[in-house]
């Protein structure tokens, strides 16, 4: 496995590649800073990777000691063990600057608090309908002449939209200043999946139409939309997870290698693999809604959201040509589990005279990622067993914490790269097109939503969609010390 411990390599250059020397953050006061922010910039300097001062900016009207306090609640609400030197390092970093996103006074003062940063990081944790005009702000401030710009998805609602807001952006920012944070770029699992493709050769040769039946993606939640109703219910699935998050698991799948070792040549890779990947057929697309969604707060009377998506995509080249990649994503369902599941093609019956299972029909080998919550591999393959069962499938399991310990968490891996000039975890506005391309046609033409029960795997047309593959297989979920001995 690769160390995911170790700081991310930096293989970007230019003009705005330059460590950072302070990160403004648009919005601290926010959710996400609550629950994500101050959490992965406490860890940063724990270990000895945060270096510059934080200003936050927000319109509370907060005193510094405030937003001491705020960070302080915000890590121990995560679960983090505080330690008090470490906190005393971080908190020393932080200042604060109030105001309005729309006067121009603002971003008076924030130039002020950072008066003598050459290579400032702003990052915007606010929603995107403000990132325009806080970025605009900047500008006319002369604060992102040798700035970055880090903004949080959505990138847009469609195709349209998304060039929209890059156009706005691009009036004032050049591209190679923008870096659209996407956490599953900056998840342990997913640098695995690349690692394990490319380094090794007994699974590369096998990964391509010629062994491989389908892939299966699947993020699935057994949590609901809780209080978040009035956010989720103008999104839906499609727009929350697959257009992004599960894009770049396809991504990290079925690319080919980049071409250099910089980089920009990982992201043309990405580029390369969406241009193949052929627009969704809406056909081959369901849409599902949990029992009892219409009840949550904040959710539209006789709302047609989807809480369940199931898709197919199939990919134009000749390494994944008939090879169809099956994602599924829902809420309430049975576990919680976020996995990539290589399903290989089913091998001939075997005549060996070996007794027991003779003539059965060997199960289909299959090789497994999971992402989340935890991270780890398992090979599926078919075996004869000496404990009588006769031919059967086994597993081999690996967890990625018991290889090489416990990693650095998403943002912790996103903020330290967007802090050392590392463009290659963000994404680039020609991906952010392609995959609002390929989604378009389920989003202008979706079908109807089907209700499914609660604690189940969604409705019966999920099932259907895969039913000449296999079926959906998994996932894998690993027993709890409590499970397993019980």
């Amino acid at each position: 496995m690769t160390d995911s411990t170790a700081p991310p390599a930096s293989g970007s250059s230019g003009p705005f590649s330059a460590v950072a020397d302070v990160l403004v953050v648009f919005g601290i006061t926010g959710d996400l800073a609550r629950v994500m922010t101050f959490r992965s910039l406490y860890r940063l300097e724990r270990r000895g990777l945060l270096d510059c001062p934080i200003v936050g900016v927000s319109v509370d009207d907060w005193t510094l000691d405030q937003l001491v306090q705020r960070a302080r609640d915000s890590i121990v609400g995560t679960g983090e063990e505080l330690d008090e030197d470490v906190f005393r390092r971080f908190a020393g970093r932080l200042s604060y600057v109030q105001g309005d996103f729309g006067d121009a006074a603002t971003y008076e003062r924030v130039g002020q608090a950072i008066s003598g940063a050459q290579h400032p990081v702003f990052y915007l944790e606010i929603p995107p309908f403000l990132f325009g005009r806080v970025v605009k702000g900047l500008a006319e401030a002369g604060l992102t002449k040798a700035a970055r710009v880090v903004v949080e998805k959505p990138f847009g609602h469609d195709v349209e939209s998304a060039k929209a807001l890059a156009a706005e952006l691009h009036e004032h920012v050049d591209e190679a200043q923008l870096y659209r944070i996407d956490h599953y770029m900056g998840k342990m699992g997913y640098e695995e999946i690349l690692y394990l493709r490319f380094a090794n050769t007994i699974l590369e040769p096998l990964w391509n139409r010629a062994h491989v039946e389908c892939v299966q993606i699947t993020m699935a939640e057994d949590f609901g939309v809780d209080d978040r109703g009035h956010f989720y219910d103008p999104v839906g699935a499609l727009r929350d997870v697959v257009v992004n998050h599960l894009m770049q698991v396809v991504a990290a799948t079925a690319m080919e290698p980049p071409a250099a070792k910089d980089t920009e040549a990982l992201r043309d890779a990405a580029v390369a693999l969406f241009r193949a990947v052929k627009a969704a057929d809406p056909a081959h697309y369901v849409r599902g809604q949990y029992d009892g969604y219409q009840d949550v707060s904040g959710v539209a009377a006789g709302s047609t959201t989807e809480t369940y998506a199931a898709l197919r995509l199939e990919i134009d080249n000749p390494r994944w040509e008939g090879v169809p990649f099956f994602i599924r994503t829902g809420k309430r369902l049975s576990v919680t589990q976020t996995e990539v599941r290589v399903v290989f093609k089913k091998p001939p019956l075997l005549h060996l005279g070996l007794g027991a299972g003779e003539g059965r029909e060997p199960a289909r080998d299959e090789f497994v990622i999971k992402l989340d919550p935890a991270t780890g591999a398992r090979l599926i393959v078919d075996a004869h067993r000496a404990d009588g069962a006769g031919q059967a499938s086994i597993t081999l399991d690996a967890e990625f914490a018991d290889e090489g310990g416990e990693g650095p968490t998403p943002y912790e891996v996103l903020l330290y790269a967007a802090l050392v000039g590392d463009s290659g975890r963000f994404k680039r506005q020609d991906v952010v097109n392609e995959n609002w391309r390929i989604m378009q046609p389920l989003i202008d033409d979706p079908p109807p939503v089907q209700p499914y029960a609660q604690g189940s795997w969604g409705p019966e047309g999920g099932a259907a969609l895969v039913a000449d593959h296999g079926g959906w297989q998994g996932p894998w979920i690993v027993p709890t010390p409590k499970e397993t001995t019980s």
